[in-house]
């Protein structure tokens, strides 16, 4: 069985590759990245490393060339991703792929307030509706990502929020990744199958704050702002503006109650527990006390 996983040069995929490493033959595991050289170190361990650009599919399919699993990472080209995910799955069905581990968001849905969700849930479609077998890895929000939106708060003194008391299952990029090796170097039980991927609790906003305060020593309060109150804060605050409305997306979503389900699925599948949010935090604690960088 020959195993390729896309944007293997990224955080996810780099990570993900690593750990498929210790369970599989390298020799069976195909890399694919637009910076072929950020991967030495792993070809160096036995892996294949191919150059791959979403942007030139018949590029894509050659470099899928005699793969039959492929972990279809997704693209950070918000706004664009969907044409490029719909054309490396068309790539991955005309190479001979048999089965696409996708990784996705959280109950992904077509009416999502969420561009980020709506795109995923496109993309989840175009891999049903392609025959081929698949499975979706819907990775919710990651709890690396608070320890910035932690310095702000402690920097700035609350966290502001529009996700009206509803919680979000904050997972890791190690546990994420984790459960992603672990379907990738299994059999067909994980095939045709959604997992949502998510920390053993979820936490509101309200609760991040007192996170934060408790890590830190330091005050965080917590404020409700709308929409649009939360935008124009995060443009003011250096945040650029086609950024804000995506992170804001995320609160809407939150409010609908999409980013709270908590599921087993990351000890199912790792045969360990996800790392509590808390202990990221903990581990962090010198970021989060560190200056906010100017933002002009």
């Amino acid at each position: 069985m020959t195993i390729a996983i896309s944007g293997a040069s990224g955080n996810l995929g780099r990570r993900t590759a690593e750990l498929l490493l210790e369970q599989v033959d390298p020799s069976s595991v195909v890399l694919l990245s637009r910076t072929p050289s950020k991967l030495d170190d792993l070809a160096a361990k036995g892996a294949s490393v191919r150059a791959a650009d979403f942007s030139d599919p018949a590029g894509v399919e050659a470099a899928l060339a005699g793969v039959e699993k492929l972990l279809l990472v997704s693209t950070d080209t918000v706004g664009d991703r969907v044409e490029q995910q719909q054309a490396a799955i068309a790539a991955a069905k005309a190479a001979g792929v048999r089965h696409v581990i996708y990784t996705s968001a959280p109950q992904t849905s077509a009416d999502s307030p969420s561009l980020v969700v709506r795109e995923h849930h496109a993309t989840e479609e175009a891999l049903k509706a392609s025959g081929l077998a698949y499975t979706f890895l819907r990775n919710n929000l990651y709890s690396e990502f608070q320890i910035a939106a932690g310095a702000g708060a402690v920097a700035g003194g609350a966290v502001y929020s529009n996700k009206a008391g509803r919680g979000v299952a904050y997972v890791t990029r190690e546990d994420c990744a984790a459960a992603a090796a672990a379907v990738l170097a299994g059999g067909a039980e994980h095939e045709n199958v959604v997992y949502e991927i998510s920390g053993s609790e979820a936490i509101t906003d309200e609760q991040l704050a007192a996170l934060f305060a408790e890590v830190t020593g330091q005050p965080a309060g917590f404020v409700e702002v709308d929409d649009a109150a939360l935008t124009a804060g995060m443009i003011a605050g250096g945040v650029p503006e086609f950024m804000a409305p995506i992170l804001v997306g995320f609160g809407e979503a939150a409010r609908l109650g999409a980013l709270e389900l908590v599921t087993t699925a990351v000890a199912d599948l790792t045969g360990k527990a996800p790392t509590p949010l808390a202990e990221v935090l903990e581990g962090a604690k010198d970021e989060l006390l560190a200056p906010a960088p100017a933002t002009h």
